[in-house]
């Protein structure tokens, strides 16, 4: 593999870091909010599911400039929606417009993570050789499983320095909040701001990387610039560079001779299926409700006055995340898609039982905490290793080129509906009974495991045109 071309991959997924650490920093904020602005069950739910709700609109707003201006364009249009709403969630002003201005920063936000959902595994699996297409496209899903990490770590990092009397970080920090504030705010107040703002370090970093890496040859080719496309194919080391490039045009020569072609029609049936089963399943095994939510359920396993202990076993889960996906990428070419989804469902299944199990024993002051955590690092470890490995992989290989654009669209849109439905209804669920939340999640990856095991084709293997052929798309 080139070292140009994993910097290529590598610079488009820091997208998905930004994805993860957006995704993933909430968590450590989403209380203070709440007591901050009193917000009953259903509006906190709204405000932290305000960024899903963004996304579900993004998945579909980056298609059009994807398709129209180019794959690298649009992320940096991302990194800049990336960054006003950063800097927007830093400076919520307090009060009865606090909420509001909140929800809308963390929409903004949203959009682009929508956004980068979709665009950085497309540009990542149409700059890939097809020996290394797994793992380049794997790497976006670690960099999302590295940001929700680091935003783990930022969070407890700054809890700890706020709650440090007398300390400069502390009073550098509320000195600031209360120039863009009214009134007078404390250290928890501050605190969560902080948090949310800490985004704009590795926005800048991706902003300034975006500018050295090259268009996607296979846009280039659909615009019928061919010649910078084999430039670019020489370049990233792409083996038999004039076949590839052959066919390329000839996967693509409708929408070369202007045709626009429809992704909602009969011969794309199979792909639709397999793109909305693969992120369905990824978000119903409650995977964004443990990483929107880890501090509470820790908190409800170790009960209260545990906040720092939570907010490390929180950590422990993004530790899970980084781990086992690294491990996925560098399997996930030789075992395939399907077998990491089978294995992984069996597991999650199992961990997911096992936690249930312990929040419903917590009820009556009889969890054990240790079995509690293993089952929610358990569940983690398998998520990370299979579906949160397998998902941008197969969605981007499944389409063929002509579609590929609005089926990532399609599967990302899947993928946030659910996380927003999961997410929003979630505190409800724990407030009530939160062991029936984790019964469900065991339920839908046991389901998973079952269309593993029968139904889900693999896709490891051969040029994303070969796959088309292989899924019988005419």
């Amino acid at each position: 593999m080139k070292k140009y071309l994993l910097y290529c991959a590598a610079a488009a997924a820091l997208g998905g870091f930004l994805f993860g650490f957006d995704s993933g920093v909430i968590s450590g904020c989403e209380q203070a909010i709440q007591n901050e602005f009193r917000l009953s069950g259903f509006w906190h739910g709204l405000v932290v599911a305000g960024a899903l709700i963004g996304t579900l609109i993004g998945v579909f707003c980056a298609m059009v400039p994807a398709d129209r201006f180019g794959r690298r364009p649009t992320l940096k249009l991302m990194a800049a929606l990336f960054g006003v709403s950063a800097v927007g969630c830093a400076f919520t002003v307090q009060g009865a417009a606090g909420p509001h201005m909140l929800g809308w920063m963390r929409f903004i936000g949203g959009l682009a993570i929508g956004g980068v959902s979709v665009v950085v595994p497309l540009y990542i699996v149409e700059m890939s050789p097809s020996s290394v297409r797994g793992r380049l496209v794997a790497m976006n899903q670690l960099n999302i499983e590295s940001g929700i990490f680091v935003s783990y770590i930022s969070n407890f990092l700054v809890a700890r320095w706020m709650l440090a009397e007398g300390g400069a970080f502390r009073s550098f920090c509320t000195k600031l909040a209360e120039t863009f504030a009214t009134g007078s705010m404390t250290v928890e107040m501050v605190e969560w701001r902080v948090m949310l703002g800490a985004e704009i370090l590795p926005i800048i970093v991706f902003v300034v990387l975006l500018c050295f890496i090259p268009e996607s040859p296979r846009w280039l080719v659909r615009v019928g610039r061919s010649e910078e496309a084999r430039g670019v194919l020489e370049k990233i080391g792409f083996p038999e560079v004039e076949r590839t490039l052959r066919e390329i045009q000839e996967s693509l020569a409708g929408t070369i001779s202007g045709k626009v072609e429809r992704l909602f029609q009969w011969k794309f049936r199979k792909p639709i299926l397999l793109a909305f089963l693969v992120a369905f399943f990824s978000q119903v095994s409650g995977v964004n409700a443990i990483n929107y939510y880890a501090p509470r359920i820790f908190g409800l396993v170790f009960g209260e006055g545990s906040q720092m202990v939570s907010l490390m076993g929180t950590m422990g889960v993004g530790l899970m995340h980084v781990v086992f996906c690294l491990a996925a990428f560098a399997i996930i070419d030789r075992f395939g898609r399907r077998v990491l989804i089978v294995w992984g469902s069996a597991v999650m299944t199992a961990m997911l039982a096992l936690t249930g199990w312990e929040l419903y024993l917590a009820k009556s002051g009889a969890c054990h905490p240790a079995l509690a955590v293993v089952g929610i690092l358990g569940f983690t470890a398998a998520f990370a290793i299979s579906s949160g490995a397998v998902i941008w992989v197969y969605i981007s290989e499944v389409f063929p080129n002509s579609v590929r654009a609005k089926g990532q669209a399609l599967g990302s849109f899947t993928h946030w509906f659910w996380c927003m439905i999961v997410s929003w209804t979630f505190p409800i669920v724990a407030d009530k009974a939160g062991f029936w939340a984790f019964v469900f999640f065991a339920a839908m990856m046991l389901a998973q495991l079952a269309w593993g095991l029968f139904w889900m084709p693999e896709t490891k293997g051969g040029t994303i045109e070969d796959i088309e052929k292989r899924l019988g798309i005419d």
